[in-house]
């Protein structure tokens, strides 16, 4: 198919929300359908490299008169001319509400949705592009969220919503040099790779630093002022802060890491505390742990329930009780075995389960260049 795919952030950008977009393009184009990327300008890094994509699918880059609701709809106007001077796409895919509902009469629309949305202006907005007569289907990336989104908007009916979890790739063949590390050559290596914001659990983090001088704590990723604020707090040596590395980067990180811990909080906030999305997550950063074969510890969370087993593919344990972390850190830093057996279980389930390709496959499925009519729910 010939795919137009709506993106509201910019590319390429510091924020999970580029790397999500990216990577589906790229799955998009791997699976055989031409797919251009409307997104917003971002840095001035080459965004293929920058992001480690496959494929050189096209990307066009239209500029938001301001960060504000009229400028994101004026922004989706420019967006529409665009799309509708060149080809007809055979279906409009994306994330941002307001290009998707200008183009709504242009070609089928596909809304993939990671939270509910509660700052779109006028209200009402995110409603009416469910209610659009040429939406074929909504890709939700937890079961969670998908009933939420049928709770709320019940009154439309049946909504055709299929769930498709977050994923990562399998590593490329393993670096010929490794990738030289601050800390002690003889210390277990426990690492966290995401952002530093409020709800992530960094606190819990530099906690167990403190319970474990024997072992080195390295976390990648963050802004500038994110990490400055959580250096400041840190009265641990064995700690090391990396700051934000590009994903075409990262997994030279995860083959030094012993350990990983995804900490997340009840309530995980994003970037300036827009909005809270700990009730709806399903976080890249635990499928990239998976994929790399990473053992890990996750929080014991409802929503990472719908991947994650306790000793399985993982230790889970409740996010706010740093003894029982404790407890799982010191078990996995005695056993090696564990650790392989985990990251081993993983690594399969991410190769079997919850790769690019297989997610590009499963939101397109039953979709064609004819399709015209929403199919039943399939979630």
């Amino acid at each position: 198919m010939r795919i137009a795919y709506l993106h509201g952030g910019g590319i390429p950008s510091p924020f999970a929300n580029g790397v999500h977009v990216m990577r589906m393009c790229d799955a998009f184009a791997a699976a055989g359908h031409e797919v251009t990327l409307y997104s917003v300008p971002g840095t001035d890094e080459d965004p293929y490299a920058y992001y480690g994509v496959r494929h050189r699918f096209p990307i066009r880059l239209v500029a938001c008169p301001d960060y504000t609701p009229s400028g994101y709809r004026k922004r989706a106007e420019t967006v529409r001319a665009l799309v509708a001077d060149g080809p007809t796409p055979d279906l409009v895919y994306g994330r941002d509400p307001y290009a998707l509902t200008a183009l709504g009469d242009l070609a089928p629309l596909v809304y993939e949705i990671h939270q509910l949305r509660e700052d779109l202006s006028p209200a009402g907005t995110e409603e009416a592009l469910l209610a659009t007569p040429g939406l074929v289907r909504v890709v939700a990336i937890t079961h969670a969220l998908a009933r939420d989104v049928r709770d709320k908007y019940a009154a439309l009916g049946p909504l055709p919503i299929v769930v498709a979890p977050d994923c990562a790739d399998p590593p490329g063949p393993a670096p010929a040099d490794a990738l030289p590390l601050p800390g002690r050559p003889d210390a277990l290596r426990v690492g966290y790779v995401g952002h530093l914001y409020d709800g992530r659990g960094i606190e819990l983090v530099l906690d167990l630093a403190e319970r474990f001088p024997a072992l080195d704590f390295h976390l990648v990723g963050g802004t500038d002022e994110d990490r400055t604020r959580w250096q400041e707090a840190c009265r641990s040596p064995h700690v090391y802060f990396h700051g934000h590395r590009p994903p075409s980067e990262l997994a030279r990180y995860y083959a030094r890491f012993d350990i990983v811990l995804a900490p997340y909080e009840r309530k995980v906030y994003t970037w300036g505390r827009l909005g809270e999305t700990g009730r709806w997550a399903s976080p890249m950063k635990v499928f990239e742990y998976m994929s790399h074969g990473c053992p890990m510890i996750a929080s014991d969370l409802p929503v990472l329930r719908e991947v994650l087993q306790d000793r399985v593919n993982c230790l889970l344990r409740p996010p706010e009780d740093p003894e029982a972390w404790a407890g799982a850190l010191n078990e996995l830093a005695a056993a090696p075995a564990l650790r392989r057996q985990l990251g081993a279980e993983g690594q399969r389930q991410v190769r079997e389960r919850y790769t690019w390709r297989r997610r590009a496959d499963t939101v397109l499925a039953g979709l064609g260049a004819q399709e015209t009519a929403r199919p039943g729910p399939a979630a």
